[in-house]
């Protein structure tokens, strides 16, 4: 069959790698793609993601039986929709569904109508009622922006002086909604579910995420500075747990609400003292966690997204092996940085997946934020990480930094 990825970054990088690797598939399209994914899939930079209109029209001209939708932009703008009534099967939500994660307020209305453990909330339609609540609100506080923001319209807010500024960033004009959420402790996870309509498969390995931008989880949230499975300290029971508690039931509330979801739910999790408690969901794949999560996965994702349509029993099959990716970002991320600096050092052997690199001359240049994640394999996490870093500290350019400490809560439990 014929496939298209959609999406231009990592996590659409190693889907396309996967993807090409299934018996399943004969050929596999990106729009757009990037440069490093001409090795796995034909890649169509001509068009871009937002035109869904010339994305439908390549998909019927060429045959495409499934299209892949990486990114959380065109899922929440409807590009599964139009696919679907020219006859494409999409793996990823509607823009009805897809709300679970283009709307913070939405995903929480949901949640505390149907029970599922997360944390408290207040919602704030202005930035005049939003200072005036953290005035007195319990600190340290976390703030959300109600829309997409790329994995960073997310402040936490340690002192009531944070608190104020993050209301400064988040609100640029007066009027727009901000969730407040009360500060969770504890470990964060995150687990990929398959979801069709009230069927649910949660992936049976997690991952762990990065968000902040430095060293000891310092500095400004980001999309994600690395990831690493499995996460051995926390047990198979949370997974457990969390299947119970928050996969299945928001796979049914979503059905029961009339806003069945088919596709990849991506739940980010926080261990607490109570339990397992929901920080977000996605309505796609992580990244970076997919790129670990796919390494490590030995079964056909081809074969899983077939057996989810058909609501068929999922058997996920991984390596015994331990997975690190870290992320190489642009200096002055998630803030401004240069473009165009040239980056050399790697290989495109199914061990590097590349964000934000585009080809000029013979040579790779950077041209967004997040630029290339290289991924390390071990028989410890400690191992996977050592391997990781190997690549990395190889990789040449003046324009990148990376954290030097993914993996090392795992490595603490480890020893």
């Amino acid at each position: 069959m014929k496939v298209l990825v959609i999406g231009g970054g990592g996590r659409e990088h190693v889907l396309a790698h996967k993807l090409n690797q299934s018996e399943l598939v004969d050929q596999v399209y990106a729009i757009p793609g990037n440069a490093a994914m001409e090795t796995v899939a034909e890649v169509h930079g001509e068009i871009v993601e937002t035109a869904h209109d010339e994305i439908v029209k390549f998909a019927a001209e060429n045959g495409v039986e499934w299209a892949v939708v990486g990114p959380e932009q065109p899922l929440t703008e409807g590009l599964g929709d139009k696919l679907r009534e020219a006859g494409v099967k999409v793996f990823g939500p509607g823009a009805a569904a897809a709300q679970i994660e283009g709307s913070k307020a939405f995903a929480k209305h949901i949640m505390e109508k149907y029970g599922i453990p997360t944390a408290e909330y207040v919602e704030v339609d202005s930035k005049t009622e939003a200072l005036k609540y953290v005035e007195d609100c319990k600190i340290p506080v976390v703030l959300k922006k109600d829309g997409l923001a790329a994995g960073k319209g997310v402040i936490i807010a340690m002192t009531r002086e944070e608190a104020k500024d993050g209301v400064e960033i988040l609100y640029p004009e007066e009027e727009g909604k901000v969730v407040f959420e009360e500060f969770l402790e504890g470990e964060e996870y995150s687990v990929m579910t398959f979801v069709n309509g009230d069927y649910a498969v949660p992936f049976d390995t997690i991952a762990q995420d990065h968000k902040r931008a430095y060293d000891g989880d310092k500095g400004p949230n980001t999309g994600g500075m690395g990831a690493y499975c499995p996460v051995p300290h926390i047990s198979q029971d949370v997974l457990k747990r969390t299947n119970e508690e928050i996969a299945q039931p928001i796979a049914k509330a979503m059905q029961q609400e009339g806003y069945p979801f088919f596709g990849v739910l991506y739940i980010g999790a926080i261990l607490t003292e109570e339990g397992p408690k929901v920080i977000e969901f996605n309505a796609r794949f992580g990244d970076p966690e997919a790129q670990v999560l796919l390494t490590r996965m030995e079964s056909d994702l081809m074969q899983h997204i077939l057996d989810l349509e058909a609501r068929q029993p999922i058997e996920f099959k991984w390596k015994d092996e331990a997975v690190a990716g870290v992320m190489l970002a642009s200096k002055g991320y998630p803030g401004a940085y240069e473009k165009g600096v040239k980056v050399s050092g790697f290989n495109l052997d199914g061990s590097t997946f590349v964000s934000g690199l585009k080809k000029e001359g013979d040579d790779y240049v950077t041209s967004g934020g997040r630029v290339i994640l290289v991924i390390g394999e071990g028989k410890t996490v400690k191992e996977a990480k050592a391997e990781a870093y190997k690549k990395a500290d190889a990789i040449e350019s003046d324009g990148l930094f990376y954290r030097r400490d993914i993996c090392d809560k795992a490595i603490k439990h480890e020893q």
